[in-house]
């Protein structure tokens, strides 16, 4: 197949897969298949040019017809749940990884690829390796790593080995001189913005030219804290793509290390740490999105100068996710700046946040092998998520009274000085019996309280029902006053509560609700998840004789 062919069947799988083919994500595919195109890049990339643009031209069939010519067999759906075999694996011989930054907490975007990992590793009864990678200090959150492990343990994953970059930095150095010596790196003193503008107009930097003897000279200086050098890798300052030439692999920080406690030192950058690691660490398999493609071709310029084979590299689609703030730094700032009540402030998409909130590790589990690593984006749906967590909670919550903003009612017409409802726990298991909801009253009237929501909605006339109790005929608005009369099934139901409550707040990613829950909640314990009632299920958090705090879970 000459390179035209190639290029027309890349294209079309992209086409396929996105709609539309993009010359930037063919030209990565192209040079994996035939690496040797590196040598004259930028005739490749106006090649791939002309031939995407005659690809976007064609109908489906076509480019199906076009795909299955070049050897790309159509793929077909996994059922919902099941991930796909992983190329070329080997029972007993995966190794795999996931490798977060501890700048911060893990959060809903980092469970997929790790429960993802986990499900290969178990599936081809592999080995599941957590690589730290906090070779920038400035942004190491210092309880990360624990908490990155007890993340981990929540999700269910069982990690084999815990690998932390920031201890192998004499294996990052090793490696350094050794591409230094070979000729395939060297020190740069241009500084960050010259480099660039050098780069960008494709002309080699003042220092590229400079001998081994210089290069490992201006390292001993590196060695020694001088951070306006950094070593840079030999690519091709002729590639089409300005991100594919000459980058740095080496650079000194002089930020304090949290977990060194050093006050500078000479650090990997991501491709080069990424590269070394994943090739000694023996990982066989790597998931990353792909938003890294151009990553891994970077990566291939060390793969090639250490002489060492690739692992298989499997690019997924980006996992939008909506609704929460899930950048780390913004997070942490926020956090410091008292916005956020910590990494668990139940507004934010943290797994500590959801764990508090009371969904369940399985149900993030379900949806993420749900979502599994195809090549086309998905959108997180939340909602989705929800209902696999109520799946689990629904059967096992059991139900209360609780009432937000709330308002007194005076009710009149009562025939007892004490009433004792019987509610059952849950209507599903009546084996689990019924609390006692109390009313007393005074010459016939007793205090009660429903929600201002509700109370707006009532005008005088108006008949209710109390869920569960009796009915009532609205005969003041202001203030609120009813009546009971005889039983109508054809009027609103609206949650209540009698005069002896417990004060209780609800805390939510949409909002906070303060109000009143029965008294039977005062035999609750922290950590318990239940169901209000006509509201949504909670977990209680916090406790003390008058007052309950429930994170909300959702509906």
């Amino acid at each position: 197949m000459d390179i035209s062919d190639i290029i027309k069947k890349h294209a079309a799988e992209n086409a396929l897969a996105h709609g539309q083919a993009k010359p930037q994500n063919v030209i990565g595919k192209v040079l994996a298949e035939k690496p040797e195109m590196r040598k004259d890049t930028a005739k490749l990339m106006k090649d791939i040019e002309r031939i995407v643009a005659e690809v976007n031209k064609m109908d489906k069939a076509a480019l199906e017809k076009l795909a299955a010519a070049g050897g790309h067999a159509k793929k077909t759906e996994a059922k919902r749940g099941e991930l796909p075999d992983l190329p070329n694996a080997v029972q007993g011989h995966v190794v795999m990884r996931f490798a977060p930054n501890p700048s911060g907490y893990l959060h809903i975007g980092h469970a997929r690829t790790a429960i993802i990992n986990d499900e290969y590793v178990k599936r081809y009864g592999g080995k599941y390796i957590l690589r730290i990678e906090d070779t920038d200090p400035d942004k190491v959150e210092p309880d990360a790593y624990k908490e990155i492990e007890g993340d981990m343990k929540w999700l269910g994953i069982e990690v084999h080995e815990v690998v932390t970059q920031s201890k192998r930095l004499a294996v990052y150095r090793d490696f350094a001189v050794r591409l230094i010596k070979q000729g395939n790196a060297y020190v740069c003193s241009c500084g960050q913005a010259e480099f660039k503008k050098l780069k960008d107009a494709r002309q080699e930097c003042p220092c590229r030219p400079n001998t081994v003897e210089k290069n490992l000279e201006l390292w001993k200086k590196m060695l020694k804290g001088d951070n306006t050098l950094v070593v840079n890798l030999k690519t091709d300052m002729q590639h089409a793509n300005p991100a594919m030439r000459d980058f740095p692999i080496m650079r000194v920080s002089k930020d304090r290390h949290p977990l060194t406690g050093k006050d500078f030192d000479v650090y990997p950058l991501m491709n080069f740490s990424v590269t070394v690691d994943d090739h000694l660490l023996g990982l066989t398999h790597v998931l990353r999105g792909k938003d890294h493609i151009m990553n891994t071709e970077r990566q291939k310029f060390i793969y090639d100068y250490l002489g060492w084979k690739p692992p298989e590299i499997i690019h997924h689609g980006l996992l939008d996710i909506k609704g929460v703030e899930l950048s780390k730094s913004v997070i942490k700032k926020a956090i410091e700046n008292g916005d956020y009540t910590g990494w668990d402030d139940p507004r934010l998409g943290t797994l500590k946040a959801l764990k508090k909130r009371g969904v369940q590790p399985v149900a993030v589990r379900h949806i993420m092998k749900a979502i599994g690593v195809g090549e086309v984006d998905s959108t997180f749906d939340w909602k989705n998520l929800y209902a696999e967590n109520r799946k689990i909670i629904e059967p096992l919550a059991n139900r209360y009274f609780f009432v937000p903003d709330p308002e007194e009612m005076w009710v009149s017409g009562m025939k007892n000085t004490e009433e004792r409802i019987k509610v059952p726990m849950h209507l599903d298991h009546p084996e689990r019996g019924s609390r006692e909801i109390v009313v007393k009253s005074k010459g016939g009237k007793a205090k009660l309280f429903i929600a201002k929501k509700d109370a707006d909605k009532l005008k005088k006339g108006d008949e209710i029902r109390l869920k569960n109790f009796c009915n009532l005929k609205i005969t003041e608005h202001e203030p609120l006053k009813a009546e009971v009369v005889e039983k109508n099934l054809k009027v609103p139901i609206i949650q209540w509560l009698p005069e002896e409550v417990l004060g209780c707040e609800v805390l939510g990613p949409e909002g906070n609700s303060a109000g009143f829950c029965e008294s039977n909640c005062r035999g609750l314990l922290p950590g318990d998840i239940i169901q209000f009632e006509r509201f949504g299920f909670c977990r209680l958090v916090e406790k003390d004789k008058k007052d309950l705090t429930f994170y909300f879970t959702h509906d």
